[in-house]
């Protein structure tokens, strides 16, 4: 699973993108970054940190471009979420939208064509 880091005001954050099967969806999630646990392996130099458990989860359907995304919340605690760290997920969760609808348009196209 790919994801990306990033840091603001001293806290790190990971955005993670992966494919929930049982939802036929893209799943985007973001969560507060954890340190790697271990000796960072020499081939990740700076990459010291992981996603840790998600807070805030994108649902992209990719089958149906009419589905929109849908946004789920986990956890019990009081999550305070950066508003810089909230538009860069809502980036990455458009930019996924986009994607997937562009893809399932081309799939029309090539069906019909």
């Amino acid at each position: 699973m790919a994801y990306q880091l990033r840091e603001h005001a001293g806290r790190h954050y990971a955005i993670q993108l992966h494919y929930a099967l049982p939802d036929d969806s893209w799943a985007v999630e973001l969560s507060e970054a954890q340190p790697r646990p271990g000796p960072v392996p020499e081939a990740l130099d700076e990459v010291s940190c992981i996603p840790g458990k998600a807070f805030l989860v994108a649902f992209v359907p990719d089958e149906d471009p009419a589905l929109e995304p849908t946004v789920h919340i986990h956890g019990h605690d009081d999550q305070v979420i950066p508003y810089e760290i909230m538009r860069w997920f809502m980036e990455v969760t458009t930019g996924e939208a986009e994607r997937c609808r562009a893809t399932s348009v081309e799939k029309d196209s090539e069906a019909t064509g």
